[in-house]
């Protein structure tokens, strides 16, 4: 069991627990049915379960999933929609279904605690078990297991087909030496190894017929299941060292390019008439730079054609093809993407590693910071730059470059147009994290390019079939609307009747507005939202409201049933639905009449997931939950009527009190209406007294039908536990006045602890507060302002924001300048402008009314 638990408040609050368990019947006596539960405790962690990976078949007859504890083995669950009937396979994950949705291929781990064994005998990586793959049939339940399995992949968008890795056991591997014949000297035997390839088995599910390729260091199937291409170092002269392309249909095995060297990244066109990779033909390991070249198939050559290499003559001089960039064809097979890079600069060799000086030189001229420079070093020693081969005429046009180094690639790519955007002239600006760029489109056809926006504080997205480009711009609080056609922008929303951006946002910044679903596929209407609804926007600005959720304070957003669609409002429109007052939550679908609002279908008191939709039929799935309810798997059709429970992760969770959740309303200090959450212990009885914890992070009501597992936690406390163990927990949403994050904690979090105080369920002399990271400040700041707290927890605090002004956040090597000015910490403004603030009071309050919590 994991013993990482953050122990705060409750060990100095658990004295008031146990003393309410031995005050007589007439204090704290629980009723008979809840006193026959346990209580939770942190042994209990391990074996509580979730649902990380859910699938359904393209059928709509199977929905497999996994079911992992929080330690120990988890498993693979089968569910027939078709019989409601349940299998399992033990230690599955990595999990996908074949598109014909026969299938189920997962990998098997070892087990947990056989591992764990091993590795305290100190073995070696090589020696420890390996993962088995499983491929299971979902009609028949039958179960194919293959041991030492490295990787696998199955067709994406055909059925019938498995190629998987497998590393030969060293028992098998070496052959016994035979004590009658005389030992002579032979050349070793080549070994499996990441350089050298592992055997690749190609599986036919429905025919069951396998085959074998040794030393195979890299593969790929076709989209559409019509080949397979791999890679090998080879084993003699009969399969000798190159690329290999085999015909699913035909079994037709093809040696597309025969040489010596490495050969990765390979990509194919969707109809598997295409086949291009990256060669380094230098066999010298020692060789600092390598030369990769680009080659591409087609079906009928007789060999992979070179396309170009280090000599070439479209990119800035001296720069080189990508080996880090897999090529990528557009989906109708008309354009090949790769990458390129700058030459590296590679160490000198001659030095002794002591003769090698570490030195930084900062610079206030610098386009990124230090520490920036350090966290993305292995992301530019990798990066590439985009280009484009038009394989019509082999014309090759360099797309990106360090000037304009994002170039973006949608999921087809089979427009002539591409967005791309830079933020290099502004790059320098590290004190503000709304970053400004200016936006290109790119002509794939001349390589030619316009600006369409300069100094540009938002993310412009470019349309499916490239005549938009539209984007919210932060600093004009608005939607624009670039049209290719016109070369004309419009600004599509202005706020006046309608307010497209976060209405009640109290950061020091421009307000993010409420997102958007996209364009219909007509690209006649850009789908936004506002607080509530939903609006279709014309490139002109028109707009036409499609749901009625301000009148009812009911927030509608478009659920998207396909992943992969690239529009909005396609095909059946369902809606997620949330009740900002009651926080409920379902699901509308789109009116049955022309220009009808939405009709709820569903709404409960419980949270839902995003539906997935079977591709070929008519089954949902999805989540739902409250803070009585893990968050199991539900099925159903597209009318929403009949909903049907099929997994039950956690069916221990009754045998333990938990307890219940509710919302509650006060006033702040200064009057502001506020809302919060209370969790009560189970068979809470209000005529009796509880200790209560308090936590607070931003705002947290909307949260009222959040789950929480019994779990180990650092971040937030850990609710039902302490619920369990009969505590009460208030959650305060709090409101921030800029400049004033501390005193507005106050401002907001003391009525509301003393208006619980006031209903007479809550022992005044056992209350404890616990905020991590923007929390921990809050309790740092509190503490020096109230003796009402019996105890505090502060998890990775700011106490002293001047200080931590200047600091740096390590894991992206920015400054925090930005974070303390404009988001979270809401100083609104740089210490010089805000030097009358009362962050330099607050610095020297922690000093000296800091006060010990015994």
């Amino acid at each position: 069991m994991r013993k990482l638990f953050t122990v705060f408040a409750c060990l100095l609050l658990s004295t008031s627990l146990l003393a309410q368990k031995k005050k007589s019947k007439t204090n704290v006596q629980e009723p008979a049915s809840a006193i026959a539960k346990k209580t939770l405790s942190h042994d209990v962690y391990d074996n509580w379960k979730e649902i990380p990976d859910k699938l359904i078949s393209n059928d709509g007859q199977s929905v497999v999933y996994t079911l992992n504890p929080q330690e120990g083995d988890g498993k693979v669950m089968i569910y027939s929609l078709k019989n409601q009937k349940t299998d399992s396979v033990s230690r599955g994950y990595d999990l996908r279904l074949t598109d014909d949705s026969e299938y189920a291929v997962f990998k098997i781990k070892p087990q947990l605690n056989v591992v764990k064994a091993l590795k305290r005998q100190k073995k070696k990586k090589e020696d420890l078990p390996k993962d088995s793959l499983a491929v299971y049939h979902l009609k028949s339940n039958a179960l194919l297991k293959y041991p030492n399995v490295i990787s696998y992949e199955i067709p994406e968008k055909s059925g019938g087909w498995v190629a998987f890795q497998v590393e030969e056991a060293k028992k098998t591997a070496e052959k016994q030496k035979d004590s009658t014949q005389k030992e002579t000297k032979k050349k070793a035997a080549k070994k499996e190894s990441e350089t050298n390839g592992y055997r690749l088995v190609l599986r036919n599910l429905s025919g069951k017929t396998e085959q074998f390729f040794p030393f195979v260091t890299d593969y790929e199937f076709s989209k559409n299941g019509s080949r397979l291409v791999f890679s090998t170092t080879g084993n003699d002269s009969s399969f000798v060292s190159g690329v290999y392309s085999y015909e699913l249909s035909t079994g037709k095995l093809e040696n597309i390019f025969k040489s010596k060297g490495k050969f990765r990244k390979i990509g194919l066109s969707e109809d598997g008439l295409q086949t291009a990779f990256i060669a380094d033909l230098d066999t010298n390991a020692k060789t600092q730079i390598r030369l990769p070249k680009l080659y591409l198939w087609k079906k009928g050559q007789e060999t992979a054609q070179k396309l170009t290499d280090e000599s070439q003559t479209f990119a800035p001089q001296g720069w080189l093809i990508s080996d880090n960039y897999q090529p990528k064809f557009s989906k109708d097979g008309s354009k090949l993407f790769f990458g390129t890079n700058p030459k590296p600069v590679v160490p000198d060799t001659t030095l002794l590693p002591e003769e090698i000086v570490n030195v930084e030189v900062w610079n206030w001229q610098d386009k990124r910071l230090q520490p920036q420079q350090k966290v993305s070093l292995e992301d530019d020693r990798k990066k590439s730059y985009l280009a484009v081969v038009n394989l019509d005429n082999l014309q090759i046009i360099q797309l990106g470059s360090k000037e304009i180094p994002n170039v973006t690639l949608d999921k087809d790519a089979n427009n002539n147009l591409l967005l791309a955007t830079s933020e290099e002239p502004y790059s320098q600006e590290h004190w503000d994290w709304n970053a400004r760029r200016d936006v290109y489109l790119l002509n794939l056809k001349d390589g030619s390019k316009k600006q369409i926006a300069t100094a540009l504080r938002g993310n412009p997205v470019l349309s499916p079939n490239a005549n938009f480009v539209t984007w919210w711009a932060l600093a004009d609080t608005a939607w624009f609307a670039y049209s290719v056609k016109d070369n004309k922008t419009v600004k599509i929303t202005d706020n006046r009747t309608v307010r497209f951006f976060e209405e009640d946002d109290d950061h020091p910044d421009f307000p993010q507005s409420y997102g958007a679903a996209g364009w219909t596929e007509d690209e006649r209407s850009f789908i936004v939202y506002d607080r509530y609804d939903v609006w279709g926007i014309d490139p002109n600005g028109n707009k036409k409201i499609l749901t009625n959720g301000r009148n009812t304070k009911v927030v509608y957003r478009v659920a998207k049933l396909d992943p992969e669609e690239k529009f909005a409002m396609k095909g059946t429109i369902l809606f997620k639905i949330f009740d900002a007052v009651n926080k409920d939550e379902g699901f509308a679908l789109a009116g049955k009449t022309p220009g009808a609002f939405p009709e709820t279908v569903v709404k409960q008191a419980f949270s839902f997931s995003n539906p997935v939709k079977a591709r070929n039929a008519d089954k949902l799935i999805f989540t739902k939950m409250n803070f009585q309810n893990f968050p199991d798997l539900y099925t159903t059709d597209l009318s929403l009527k009949n909903i049907s429970k099929i997994s039950d992760a956690n069916p221990q969770q009754k045998e333990y009190a938990w307890g219940s959740v509710e919302l509650i309303d006060w006033k702040a200090q200064d009057g502001t209406p506020l809302q919060g959450l209370l969790y009560k212990p189970e068979n809470f009885d209000p005529t009796k007294q509880y200790p209560l914890m308090v936590y607070y992070y931003e705002k947290n009501s909307d949260n009222l039908h959040t789950h929480f597992v019994p779990s180990p936690i650092r971040s937030y406390i850990n609710y039902p536990y302490f619920t369990s163990n009969g505590y009460l927990i208030f959650v305060p949403d709090i409101v921030y006045k800029i400049g004033d994050p501390g005193k507005s904690a106050y401002n907001c979090l003391i009525p509301g602890v003393e208006s619980l105080i006031a209903r007479g369920f809550v022992k005044k002399d056992r209350i404890g507060i616990s905020g991590h990271s923007w929390g921990g400040y809050q309790t740092a700041y509190l503490v020096t302002q109230t003796n009402i707290f019996r105890a505090a927890e502060a998890g990775a605090p700011v106490a002293n924001m001047t200080s931590a002004y200047g600091g740096i956040r390590w894991e992206s090597g920015l400054s925090r300048q930005a974070q303390y000015e404009h988001t979270q910490s809401r100083i609104g403004g740089n210490l010089w402008e805000i030097h009358r603030n009362t962050l330099t009071i607050h610095r020297f309050s922690l000093l000296l009314k800091y006060r010990p919590l015994y």
